[in-house]
């Protein structure tokens, strides 16, 4: 069992870090947007707070949720953290997990309010726009029929309900926050059925050790630039006093690899697919001195092409989970110089403490939620992931418990899915098993179908676009003759079917 983690870790509040840098150095570059606009910090410093004064000043009270759907940028950071200062909690909500499983999350949380893009509204809303999300695998829910206080990122649009706020036009009194560290300040949702959501509650608290552990470990500071449009770096990069460069949503390699040349880029963090896409464009980094890579498997062939962008940059892999960022942290050196098994993830953080329960890994630290929403307090997460501590305490991965599959940025749980595509007519059963890229650590996702006599494998295709979400639509179905199965209840053999689909592909 991991022993107890120290007492005596630098306490850190991510958001008043913010805003006492904006004290300090109030005209030093915060934030570049998408469109290379830039933001100082005694403007964001501004916003947020005259934003919190806001949400209060039209009935926001301490404790009430937030459904958050708002991509990176400089509103919804505004919003996020001026929802965090007024004492509510962000409750970050995928559109495109598909509508059911979204409304049973939104009534599990119990929010009270939503912040969302005005397309969003206009897509989920009209019936036009309706039809044209499904015919792209969008099954998104009707955000004006939540029965909640709306707060609209963007220009009004045909679709958002009558009296929701505008982000941008949102203000109040400015309010000098003063949020309980221990309050819920963010949920998560990380998997679970449509029945049985599992959403992540952190606090203020554990949020700000998670990130403070980031931004120690890569020493960002005033001067720095991070690009990125990951939450999980550019935040610490705002606690040091550093720039956070935007590189817009949805990744397109071309424009981040101009991002990193054009705005003076010192560090990088990418998924590892991602990385690999910039650098099928843009084979030399140069500048970087810092990459982070997390999120998914780093394979080696993946960090020798980083190395060979960014030579003499400190490259980083992060292991971690949505329930304690991060846990542990390997260079690349160390990655490749492994010749053991397992895959190395590196040395815990400061402060965490890893062990193994029935070669299960389990976690403790400063950065580790509390509890799951709904559910009972707990100073410790099992990470469903098989491994160990070796005698040198670095933590080596072994395998993953959980069926999940990743692929880019998205966590795909098979079992959200393949009862509705197992009831699509003409499929007896249905299996989404993931094959790993060695190029990049990336997955491809299989959909391995049964089929009725007769039934054909176009009409399954053409039929999926109405039952998985474009995050987890796969990118190949085949049909099988049987699911492998194994053991005493016959459970599907999802080992074995990846050998099968292996096979089909040659």
């Amino acid at each position: 069992m991991p022993e107890p983690p120290p007492a005596d870790l630098p306490a850190s509040d991510l958001l008043q870090d913010v805003l006492a840098h904006a004290q300090r150095a109030p005209r030093s570059p915060a934030l570049i947007d998408a469109r290379g606009r830039r933001t100082d910090y005694a403007a964001l410093a501004h916003r947020i707070r005259a934003t919190a004064g806001g949400l209060r000043a039209h009935g926001l009270r301490p404790g009430d949720g937030v459904l958050f759907s708002i991509r990176p940028g400089p509103d919804a950071l505004v919003v996020a953290l001026a929802v965090v200062a007024a004492g509510g909690t962000v409750v970050f909500a995928d559109p495109g997990v598909g509508a059911e499983l979204f409304t049973r999350r939104a009534e599990l949380a119990g929010a009270r309010w939503a912040a969302a893009e005005s397309l969003l509204y206009a897509a989920a809303g009209l019936r036009p726009a309706r039809r044209w999300a499904r015919r792209r695998g969008l099954l998104l829910p009707d955000y004006a029929a939540l029965g909640v206080r709306h707060l609209r990122a963007g220009p009004w649009l045909p679709g958002v309900p009558r009296g929701a706020l505008s982000a941008r036009r949102l203000t109040g009194p400015p309010l000098d926050p003063a949020p309980d560290p221990d309050a819920p300040a963010v949920v998560i949702f990380t998997s679970g059925t449509t029945d049985r959501p599992r959403g992540v509650v952190h606090t203020l608290r554990t949020l700000s050790a998670g990130l403070g552990l980031l931004q120690q470990r890569c020493a960002l500071g005033p001067g720095d630039v991070v690009h990125t449009d990951q939450l999980m770096l550019g935040l610490p990069a705002l606690a040091g006093g550093a720039c956070w460069s935007l590189p817009g949503t949805p990744l397109d390699p071309a424009r981040y690899a101009r991002g990193l040349v054009e705005r003076r880029a010192t560090h990088a963090f990418l998924v590892p697919a991602d990385a690999a896409r910039v650098l099928d464009v843009a084979p030399r980094w140069p500048g970087v001195r810092g990459v982070l890579l997390g999120a998914a498997p780093v394979v080696p062939a993946l960090l020798r092409r980083v190395r060979a962008a960014a030579p003499g940059a400190d490259v980083l892999c992060i292991y971690g989970m949505t329930e304690a960022p991060p846990i542990a942290i390997a260079t690349a050196e160390e990655k490749l110089a492994h010749t053991g098994p397992g895959d190395l993830m590196g040395t815990p953080a400061a402060g965490v403490r890893v062990g193994a329960v029935d070669d299960e890994l389990v976690v403790e630290g400063p950065q580790v939620c509390p509890r799951y929403l709904g559910g009972p307090a707990h100073d410790r997460v099992r990470t469903g992931d098989l491994g160990r501590v070796d005698d040198a305490g670095r933590v080596l991965l072994l395998g993953r418990r959980k069926d999940m599959i990743i692929r880019g940025e998205h966590n795909i749980y098979p079992g959200l899915h393949e009862p509705r595509i197992a009831a699509l007519p003409g499929v007896v059963d249905a299996l989404l098993v993931g094959l790993p890229d060695a190029r990049t650590g990336d997955e491809e996702v299989v959909l391995a179908v049964v089929l009725e006599p007769g039934a054909a494998l176009d009409g399954v295709r053409a039929a999926l676009g109405a039952v998985v979400p474009g995050s987890a639509f796969p990118d190949r179905v085949v049909a099988i003759d049987e699911v492998p199965r194994a053991g005493r209840t016959h459970k599907p053999d999802r080992e074995a079917l990846r050998k099968v689909v292996r096979c089909a592909s040659r």
